[in-house]
């Protein structure tokens, strides 16, 4: 089975997406589970997880709609008012719903860096595990001190770094988001998606060995047992088609165990997200 764990859905408007910028055309069109079924038939893809792009009740309820009809969607990451004191009931109701299995927030959007440390987002945070829900974590490279902090004080609650934090590829810098990257990873708590690479390099002059030691840096880090395959679709058409980076992918894994190769293209997946339950 092979599942890809990070794509969006989006029906698009610039007051809704404004962090699409004005000369990112491929993105300012309405996006699918049509569009995206084509794509997984091309790549050879089972399933997917469909991950928030708004921070807003209404859009994981509209997501949720989707994934019911849908039954390629195994689940949704959607978005809840940690910070509310009473999301717990926003929780409730959407937690009914099996395919609802994690929770975003934008952190790298925040202009506090250490956001997540916040006394009520922790324990907005601290709900999550009431109903076996992941929380996914969206960061800039800078943010990886406070991601730290943050997981230290929940043991229990399973944490999935998106986009392995966006290291600044585009200038070609390994540290220190590698000894970050690399700590964070020694909390066994944590699995990371190898996904968004693509938009954080030089979208015109990128290639595989453009990625390669940040590969080598998540893999070393996290191993294939805690690895899942991602594509950021729609927003990796930026600098790279759907199947491409499927393929990209499955050639870094080709060299792996069977069972590597299987947790990698969707048994960590499977595990993170309980998209088995």
């Amino acid at each position: 089975m092979v599942i890809d764990s990070h794509h969006h859905f989006w029906k698009y408007s610039a007051a809704e997406y404004g962090w699409i910028a004005d000369d990112q055309t491929v993105l300012q069109r309405d996006y699918f589970p049509k569009q995206l079924h084509a794509e997984l038939n091309a790549a050879g893809v089972d399933g997917v997880v469909t991950v928030q792009a708004r921070q807003t009740l209404e859009e994981t309820d509209w997501l949720l709609r989707l994934a019911a009809v849908n039954d390629f969607l195994r689940g949704v990451v959607g978005w809840v008012p940690l910070t509310d004191p009473e999301v717990g009931a926003d929780l409730e109701v959407f937690s009914d719903d099996l395919k609802f299995v994690g929770v975003r927030h934008v952190l790298q959007g925040e202009p506090d860096d250490r956001h997540c440390l916040r006394s009520d987002f922790l324990r907005g945070v601290a709900e999550l595990g009431r109903f076996r829900l992941a929380y996914d974590i969206l960061i800039l490279e800078r943010q990886l001190p406070a991601a730290i902090e943050l997981v230290d004080q929940f043991a229990e609650q399973v944490f999935v770094v998106n986009h392995i934090a966006k290291p600044r590829l585009a200038a070609a810098e390994l540290e220190p988001w590698a000894t970050r990257l690399r700590a964070l990873a020694e909390r066994p708590n944590v699995y990371c998606k190898v996904s968004g690479m693509v938009t954080e390099a030089d979208l015109g002059a990128w290639d595989r060995g453009t990625l390669q030691p940040y590969l080598e840096v998540v893999l070393a880090a996290f191993t294939p047992r805690r690895l899942m395959l991602g594509t950021d679709w729609p927003v990796c058409l930026l600098g790279v088609t759907y199947t491409d980076w499927i393929a990209l992918l499955r050639d870094w894994c080709a060299a792996w165990s069977p069972d590597e190769q299987a947790r990698f293209l969707g048994g960590t997946a499977v595990e993170a997200y309980g998209l088995d339950r």
